[in-house]
């Protein structure tokens, strides 16, 4: 790279206004581009390079980057002291509105010998988790999560990829893998402490401000799970609080609810950065143990794709995961708010009255129940199994075994059971949003505490199998499809409070009824229109998703990515 200007005083940073600065020849490509903003950003200013623009420096090297990355032009790239114009890459992908789904792909029947070479990618790759997990989940390594860099260094030279003889383009995702995992399980982990201590009596608001307060900043609770000193944080600073009392019970909460992640037991999965595939003649080609030896698999159709890809092995086949980018519908008619009631018998409840997917609930449990009757056999077959082992009879025990013990059509009814109860919510969350038109969608936070159990054995089973997390997750999912603020909002006060009175009435099998004023109608109904009563109680319209999240009280806004909202 040359300049007709001294180098030496380039890369010091000094400049002077003389009348050759204009005279200067930048080389075309990513890095002249680069270097000219740079060249106008220093000849602009009156400061040096280094200090407080160093910044400025690195801010314009990423934008720049990221652009001639995914091919586009840098426009907009004149930069006036401390101020530059936003890149025009960014403004189009507001107005864009896309969001990313997975698509699914599937490949040709594989040879065998292809076949071992995936479920050998796929173990070894599951042994690159484990050790991840055995060296980084724990306690002393939660203040290290933050950059995942230096465990991605500390992984390449521990010698586990010589060992294993995998390349570098599933190690490594690997290792991302793992990492994103721990990262999540400590995520859920201080979910679950949050709610426990706002649902504890025996704290005040300044211990649970501390709590709260720790809890976002890894560092101070990585020293309090050690037992480290640490700085009291700036928000928790002069409070009147027992700091050792708070700490203790920080810890014995941690190590109650603290669930290590594991390696599942089938290793049937892995993922592939863009370097380890290419397309040829109809087939995706991965990197193999060999070097310059791919191998191919060849696919049902002729989509690509240039970003990770995860491999899903099957029986005599393998399932493509591929990221597409999908552009977000705006429907310029959906302007209602609707009060959603989601329950186990009928799945959403509003309170107009309509009920969309009346007939959930008993799908649900006639899975429930043949699921029940057909576990119920298996497990006399067997114990009667293990019974003709100890008797001796073989040849009982190898007829059990071939004909009652295996787990192909049992699974494959499972999973067309399941499909059909998917089905079914996809299609009454369409036609709800058809005929509704929502531009808002207000539904209750899922209990997760204090949760009752029944004495009833089959009614925890049908509660546990219940649909209601699939429900949720495609809920929210067409709403950010769509274009529609899914509100969450607390459910205490839904379940047992009368709608109309707003006295305490009883949840009975035939419904709620209210001794108060008599008012009878539907658990669902009542619920729909106590979710109602509570949001306007809120004050909350439309514009709320305009209100920082730490100024709300009970209610929690999912507005769609680029929404504009």
């Amino acid at each position: 790279m040359e300049f007709t200007n001294d180098s030496r005083r380039f890369r010091r940073g000094i400049h002077e206004n003389t009348a050759d600065q204009n005279r200067k020849t930048i080389p075309l490509g990513f890095f002249g581009k680069l270097t000219n903003r740079l060249m106008q950003y220093i000849i602009n200013t009156d400061k040096d390079i280094t200090g407080s623009t160093n910044v400025k420096v690195r801010r314009i090297y990423s934008s720049a980057k990221q652009q001639t990355v995914r091919g586009r032009t840098l426009r907009g790239m004149e930069c006036s002291g401390c101020d530059d114009r936003l890149p025009d890459m960014v403004e189009d992908m507001q107005k864009d509105n896309r969001m990313t789904k997975i698509a699914w792909q599937y490949t040709e029947t594989l040879p065998q010998e292809t076949m071992d070479f995936l479920r050998g990618i796929a173990e070894d790759y599951a042994k690159v988790k484990h050790s991840v997990y055995e060296r980084y989940s724990g306690i002393a390594s939660l203040g290290h999560l933050a950059s995942i860099y230096d465990i991605m260094t500390q992984m390449r030279h521990c010698g586990l990829r010589e060992q294993l003889g995998l390349p570098s383009v599933y190690y490594e995702l690997a290792v991302r893998d793992a990492v994103t995992d721990i990262k999540g399980m400590w995520g859920m982990l201080k979910n679950k402490i949050r709610t426990l201590v706002s649902a504890n009596e025996n704290l005040s608001d300044g211990d649970r401000l501390y709590l709260r307060t720790v809890l976002r900043l890894d560092p101070v609770y990585a020293a309090i799970l050690n037992r480290v000193e640490y700085p009291m944080p700036e928000k928790a600073a002069g409070l009147a609080i027992d700091t050792k009392r708070l700490n203790h019970l920080l810890r014995r909460l941690t190590r109650r609810y603290l669930v290590k992640p594991a390696p599942s037991g089938r290793a049937d999965s892995f993922c592939v950065s863009p370097g380890g595939y290419s397309y040829r003649d109809g087939a995706l080609c991965l990197v193999s143990r060999v070097p310059r030896k791919r191998i191919r698999l060849p696919l049902k159709d002729d989509r690509t794709c240039d970003r990770q890809l995860r491999i899903c092995i099957r029986q005599s086949d393998a399932a493509i995961a591929l990221p597409v980018n999908r552009k977000m519908r705006r429907h310029e008619d959906y302007q209602n708010t609707i009060f959603v009631h989601l329950g186990y018998r009928d799945m959403c409840t509003l309170s107009s009255g309509n009920i969309y997917g009346e007939g959930l609930g008993e799908l649900a449990s006639a899975k429930s129940e043949r699921l029940m009757e057909k576990n119920r056999e298996r497990g006399r077959m067997r114990n009667s199994y293990r019974k003709s082992i100890a008797e001796g009879d073989r040849k009982k025990a190898a007829d059990i075994e071939a004909n009652n013990l295996g787990g192909i059509k049992y699974d494959h009814r499972k999973k067309k059971e399941q499909a059909q109860i998917e089905s079914y919510v996809n299609a009454g969350i369409n036609r709800m949003l058809e005929a509704e038109k929502p531009g808002t969608i207000v539904i209750t936070k899922p209990v997760t505490i204090h949760k009752k159990t029944h004495g009833y054995k089959p009614a925890n089973r049908k509660l546990s199998e219940s649909p209601q997390g699939y429900v949720r997750r495609r809920l929210s999912q067409k709403c950010q499809t769509n274009g529609i603020t899914l509100v969450e909002i607390s459910s205490k006060g839904t379940g047992n409070i009368c709608s109309a009175c707003g006295a305490e009435g009883k949840r009975l099998a035939e419904g709620f009824v209210c001794v108060s004023c008599g008012f009878r109608s539907s658990i669902a109904l009542n619920g729909a229109r106590r979710i109602e009563a509570i949001y306007k109680a809120l004050d909350v319209s439309k514009s709320a998703s305009q209100i920082p999240r730490r100024k709300q009280r009970g209610i929690k806004l999912e507005t769609p990515q680029g929404a504009g909202y």
